[in-house]
């Protein structure tokens, strides 16, 4: 796929949450190019003297109506507390699309509608936002597991459940059923009503899940979300030992069947 740098202008910034900003951008010269659902894009970071590196960043959704895309931006380190502060008519270069995407099935047919189980923890629930409206807009049925700490930490629900049911975890019970998601009670099946899994967040979530995919007979796939500093396979930064041998996430990934992961 085509890669491009491109010179993305601010159109509108909110808080989801203390420490979360989301970025929605917008190219006013010419619409936005292919991109697919699990990619991610490098941000350069600008007005950050620390921060020589661009930042990776999963495209979280990509609106075609009105020409944006939309990056979720957890403010942590110098870097993406820089990005948190831009403001609407602000500029942003970003290297366009990288990575390889989550695997689609084919578009439904009278009676051909699958379900498919997408799983996210934190911010890790940021690429599966695109990727459900992906699944919907070819006649398949989305449904959302998300777990967080607490209910405060739950992103972008009014979204989700715009595009399918959402079930939710919470570690202290304040938001859905107690526990981690590979705990709820939605796994609790014999014959798997889902054709796919797919999952995003801290590394134990998605090993954990994956594990349950296999002894289930699901496939499942994840997106890793090892540090990937050019993007372009150069620097190494990001291998991941495969069975494959050692591979390069930004290249081969992020997105991985489990099968090929020594997980």
């Amino acid at each position: 796929m085509q890669k491009f740098i491109l010179d993305l202008v601010v159109c509108r910034t909110s808080e989801p949450r203390p420490g979360y900003v989301l970025l929605q951008l917008t190219d006013p010269r010419q619409p936005l190019p292919p991109m697919q659902a699990g990619q991610f894009v490098e941000v350069r970071v600008d007005g950050s003297p620390a921060t020589f590196l661009r930042r990776p960043i999963s495209i979280n959704f990509v609106d075609r109506q009105q020409n944006q895309l939309w990056l979720l931006v957890h403010a942590v380190g110098a870097g993406t507390r820089a990005l948190a502060k831009l403001k609407e008519g602000d500029t942003l270069n970003v290297i366009l699309p990288l990575g390889r995407g989550f695997t689609l099935p084919s578009s439904s047919t009278e009676g051909s509608t699958e379900r498919f189980l997408l799983v996210g923890g934190g911010v890790g629930t940021a690429p599966l936002l695109y990727l459900g409206h992906e699944l919907l807009a070819l006649g398949h049925q989305p449904v959302f597991l998300l777990g967080a700490r607490s209910a405060q930490d739950l992103l972008q629900l009014d979204d989700f459940r715009r595009l399918g049911e959402v079930q939710l975890t919470t570690e202290d019970s304040s938001a859905g059923e107690r526990g981690f998601v590979t705990q709820h009670s939605l796994w609790n099946f014999e014959a798997s009503p889902f054709s796919r899994i797919y999952t995003c967040g801290p590394k134990p979530m998605m090993v954990a899940v994956s594990r349950l995919a296999r002894q289930k007979g699901i496939p499942c796939e994840a997106s890793l979300e090892n540090l990937m500093a050019c993007g372009l396979g150069a620097c190494l930064c990001c291998v991941e030992d495969t069975v494959e041998g050692h591979l390069c996430v930004c290249q081969e990934g992020p997105v991985f069947d489990t099968a090929r992961l020594k997980w």
